[in-house]
Parts: structure tokens; sequence; C-alpha cells
């Protein structure tokens, strides 16, 4: 694997190219300071000259201009690292929210989290050393240039050995830079098993086997391997730094111990050498300790683009066609829709949802059943836009969904998912309309004894999740959209107040013309609604009006 040209660099350049080549130019400027100061503190040992004030104030102006050069370099990077590390966070947080569910689902939250936070960070971190890198090049070109005019044959010599030794530390470097790349994805893994503890908890507290078996198994072996992963990369790169100090100190001893030998030296030049040489060990070894960050900002770089350049091909690029509007809503229709899972690493099988052909109209409160495994959450991301199918045509009000419209679509959705997230604020609402609303809907919620919105904000949502759920219906209450859709929310609510759900909030839903579907087991409810739609492998194998009959056989 051959060492790459660091691509991140093109990002930054092009994000502003003023604003780049001041920095490294501050920086590379800074590094010709210090080898002036080299060269004027060599000059003045050697043999102290008659312009010694010159050299004096030669000297005091060469330590100024480092030091405000260095002060400008950090503090234009600085701004520029944030300012990178905050476009690039926002972008991708954009490109998420516009990608389709299901590419953004593929990637996981580990990954997504993981190049959110660390990417995103290590590739600032990397910016960071660019200015360093460009002043300790230019402290090296000056030494050089100062090298050779002490005696241009051993300078030749000394860059002969040098670029061998360079050499030899980038065949040892360049095999680090895979094991970086499986380090990171170690730590992608290690964080999924740190959310399997987090979600899980519950369930590893109550089995201490399952618990000894995910600590000593599961979280320890994904642990282990970013631990080794971590240390290979570590491991090539002290030796690659072992590589540079030896080539370094041979150069010494070569200069010491064989030129003399072979070319005339004075002492001026022989104790130039060594000093200069003595003194190139800092930005050298400044360099070498950079090079590990600036390849692990590559990689970064390289998994930030491949999440953005993947977000990128899933969407669609007619998304900036306007939406239908002025089309009031009216019935959802489904016909012949099927969405299929490909199999992967989760899922051995594939699966298939339909064809299905359902038609759900304003004022019907309709509640599908079924197994696990039936397909009902799948049913219901395709049914409100976040799963686009491969067949059939799904329509609201008569209008046809593609693309150019799902956002359109998906608006007139109100949704409680099973796995919903309840956030701490009602965001994308007026002000004036949650103060309207809120406390009556609380009350009806009977959680208006535990909990207040001030400024859109919950006062609070540690909660129960039977509470918490009632917050989730509270939101789609004041959304107040077209079609309302419940996956299994009364399925941690007390006894009381699942009656009050099934018989007056979602009646009362119908009978302002929403369209409600409710995805539950409570057989006891069927007749409150319209018709009941059974799931069973993909398919709708049954449908039918409920009646009044049920109610007592649910009883009996």
């Amino acid at each position: 694997m051959t060492l790459r040209f660091p691509q991140f660099l093109y990002l930054l350049v092009q994000r502003s190219r003023s604003m780049m080549w001041g920095m490294v130019g501050v920086g590379a400027l800074s590094g010709l300071c210090s080898a002036a100061i080299l060269t004027l503190i060599n000059r003045v040992l050697q043999q102290r000259p008659d312009g010694a004030t010159l050299l004096a104030i030669g000297f005091m102006a060469a330590v100024a201009g480092k030091l405000l050069t260095q002060v400008v370099s950090q503090t234009l990077l600085s701004r520029f690292s944030h300012d990178v590390t905050e476009d690039l966070s926002l972008k991708l947080c954009d490109k998420i929210l516009k990608a389709p569910f299901q590419r953004t689902e593929c990637h996981g939250p580990a990954n997504i989290f993981v190049t959110l936070s660390d990417d995103v960070s290590m590739l600032a971190w990397s910016i960071q050393c660019l200015p360093n890198l460009a002043m300790n090049a230019a402290i090296l070109a000056g030494c050089g240039a100062y090298l050779a005019w002490l005696s241009w044959q051993t300078f030749l010599l000394v860059a002969v050995a040098a670029l061998l030794g360079a050499w030899g530390y980038h065949w040892l470097h360049a095999r680090a830079f895979t094991t970086i790349y499986e380090s990171r994805n170690a730590r992608a893994q290690l964080f999924r098993q740190f959310r399997v503890l987090t979600d899980g908890l519950k369930e590893l507290l109550m089995h201490q086997r399952r618990r000894g078996e995910f600590l000593d198994q599961e979280l320890r072996r994904a642990a282990d391997h970013y631990k080794r992963t971590s240390l290979a990369a570590s491991r090539q790169y002290t030796f690659a730094e072992a590589w540079s100090q030896f080539s370094f100190y041979a150069i010494i001893g070569v200069i010491l111990f064989v030129f003399p030998n072979f070319l005339v030296l004075n002492a001026e030049s022989l104790t130039g050498y060594v000093v200069v040489l003595l003194y190139m060990m800092g930005p050298i070894w400044g360099i070498i300790g950079a090079l590990p960050n600036v390849e692990k900002g590559q990689v970064a770089f390289d998994n930030i683009t491949r999440l953005g350049l993947a977000l990128d091909d899933a969407m669609d690029s007619g998304n900036s066609r306007p939406a239908i509007q002025g089309l009031k809503p009216g019935a959802v229709s489904l016909q012949k829709v099927v969405f299929t899972y490909a199999a992967n690493e989760s899922r051995s099988e594939p699966f298939s949802l339909g064809p299905i052909d359902l038609t759900l109209s304003p004022g019907e409160l309709v509640f599908v059943i079924g197994g696990n495994g039936s397909g009902k959450s799948t049913f219901v991301k395709v049914l409100v836009g976040l799963y686009r199918p491969q067949q059939g045509v799904i329509s609201l009000g008569g209008a046809t969904i593609e693309d150019q419209n799902t956002d359109w679509y998906r608006e007139h959705f109100a949704v409680v998912f099973s796995d919903f997230h309840l956030f701490d604020q009602l965001l994308g609402m007026d002000e004036a309309h949650v103060s309207a609303l809120a406390l009556t809907y609380l009350s009806r919620l009977q959680i208006d004894h535990k909990v207040t919105v001030t400024d859109r904000r919950f006062s609070t949502i540690e909660l129960s999740q039977g509470q918490r759920k009632r917050l989730a219906l509270l939101t789609a209450y004041l959304e107040d959209r077209s079609v309302y859709v419940f996956d299994e929310w009364a399925a941690d609510q007390d006894p009381q107040y699942r009656e009050v759900f099934y018989r007056q909030l979602l009646p009362e839903l119908r009978s302002r013309g929403k369209c409600v579907l409710v995805i539950t087991h409570d057989d006891r409810y069927f007749h409150l609604g319209n018709r009941v739609v059974k799931l069973e492998d993909g398919h709708i194998v049954d449908a039918w009006k409920p009646s009044h009959l049920e109610v007592h056989t649910a009883s009996q």
C-alpha cells in the first residue's frame, strides 16, 4: 500500500483557499524565522564578528517574527478548525435528515454516531497539525540551505542518507494505515455493544448468566479487538519512529567519524553540521509525531465522505421540485404495494411485505393485528412514507406519491411508533398553538399533575413508559394531522387508561374526520372499529368488519 497525499487537504482548500494558504504560509514563515535564529546563533558561537550589533538586532527580529507568526497561526487555526468541524457536522446531519430512512437505517446508529463524533473530531485534530507541519518543514528547509552553504558535498551525502531513512519510515508507516481503518471499525463495533448494554440493561440485570456471557464474551471481545487493533497501529508507528531515530543518529555518526576520512571539513563546518542536525531533531520528531494524526484524519475523512456520498446517492436530485399544493387530504390507498428486505448480516432470509391492497378513508378507525414477524412494523413504515415500495402505488386523495412529494405525504401523518423517541421540546409547533391546547390535552391524558409545558418544553420526561407514551400522544394531538397511526400504543397503559384510549380518544379522532389506524392485540375493543385487518407473513390474510358479538366473545 502506498502513502497517499491527504485528500482532506483538497476539502480545506476548496472551503477557504485564502484561509488555508494563509495558515500554511504563516506557519512556513515561523519555520524560516526559527532557521534564521539557529543560523545567527551558530554564526556568533563560531566567531564573534565585528557586526555583532546587527546580528543582535537580527536575532531579536527573528525571535519576534517567530513568536508573532506562531500566535497568528494558532489563532487562525483554532477558528478555522472549529468552523470546519461545525460545518461538516451540520452538513452530515442535514444529509441524514434528507436521505431515505431505509438507507440511513442500513448504516446503523453506531456507525453514524462514530462518524459524527470521532471522525469529525479526528479530522479537526488533523487540521490543527497542518500549520505545525508547515512550520517544521520550513525549519528543515532553512537548516538544509544552511548546511548546503557550509559544505554542499556533505549536504548531498546527508540528503541521500535522509532519503533512505525516509523510505524506510514510509514503508513502516504505510503498513499502519490499514490497521487504523480496522481500529476505527472495531471502535464502531464497541459502540454497538455499549448501546446493547444501555438498551438491554433491565434484561441483563434479570439474568446472571446472560449478564456474565455478555460481559465476558460480547463486550470483552469487542473491547479486546479494539485494543488489539489500536495497539497494532501504535506499534507500527513506534517501529517507524525508532527507525527514524536510528537513521538520524547514523547520519551524525557518519559525519563525525566517516566523512573526515574522505572530505576536508573545517571545525566551523563540522560543528555547524552537528549543531544544526541536533537542532533539526525537534522539527523531525514534530513531523513524525504529526503523521499518525494526519493519517487518522485521512481515515476519518474517508469515512465521512463514504457516509456523505452514500446519503447523496440515495437522495433524488428531483427533491427540489415543489410538492403538490392545495390538495385536500383524502383516502390513503395502497395498490399492489410490495416492499422487500434483502438478506444481510442481521437477516439470513429476505422478507417481503405484500402485495398489499388497502384503502384507509377519513373518519375510519382500522385495527391491524398479527403475530411477531407478520410485517406490522414494516407495513407502518411503508404506509407513512419512511420506506418506498419497490412495486405498487401509494396515493393520498388521488395524488400518486413519488420521491418528489414524499415529504408532503408524510406531513399528513401523526405517528407514535412502538420504539418512539420522546423529545423534551415540542419542536416545529407555534407557541400560541401549544399554549392554547397543551394544558387541555395534559388534563385529558391524566398527566397534568406530573408535567407542565412552558415555552413549548416539557417540565420533565423522566416518567414511566406508559406516561411517556401519553406525552407522545399529546405531541400527535398537537400536530393535528389527517391520519393517525398508533403502533401498540396501549401496551404499556394501565387498564383504566386503556379504556379511555379505546372508548374516548380514538372515537373522538374518528368523529373529527381523522383516519385512525391502530396496531394492537386488544381484541376486546375490536367492535369499536370499522375494520380489522390481519397480517401474516407480510400478507393481508383476513379483513372483516367487527360486530357487537365480538364484545361478548372476547370478554368470556
